[in-house]
């Protein structure tokens, strides 16, 4: 398993080969999110209390996704921000299904002696961040202890 430290810098390294291609392809969007996301990184590790670069990437992504909702579809706004999602995925960890949340959930519950909402999420959410919904992942657990 790769450490933070080097998954972080394979991630810096990615977006500066892929903001070298979007230069020459002259994808001035796709340059400009690049951009903004390699400040943000560079911004994080001059900060006090700097954190991983996939947590900085995991963010960002959902900053975005949760300010669709203040513009209509047709706006050009949403469309950035759509266009922006997709290109912050290559820099995701994998997603998890909802199968594989199920399975952890029941295999935390059977190592818990008294399972309950706040245990299982203390143990779950560090094997989901940046993988799967945590919103949802919290409806699932409340759904297996019923």
């Amino acid at each position: 398993m790769k450490s933070p430290e080097s998954e972080g810098q394979e991630i810096y390294n990615k977006l500066n080969e892929d903001i070298k291609t979007a230069m020459k392809a002259k994808e001035k969007e796709k340059l400009q999110a690049l951009r903004y996301m390699k400040s943000m990184l560079m911004e994080n590790t001059t900060s006090k209390k700097p954190v991983s670069e996939i947590d900085v990437v995991v963010k960002h992504h959902k900053k975005i996704k949760d300010g669709l909702t203040t513009f209509p579809s047709d706006h050009p706004m949403y469309k950035q921000a759509l266009f922006e999602i997709e290109v912050l995925s290559a820099y995701l960890p994998s997603q998890l299904s909802e199968d594989e949340v199920k399975e952890l959930i029941e295999e935390i519950k059977s190592k818990l002696e008294k399972p309950n909402m706040g245990a299982l999420m203390k143990e779950l959410q560090p094997q989901i961040k940046g993988k799967f919904d945590g919103k949802k992942a919290s409806e699932m657990v409340k759904n297996s202890l019923a």
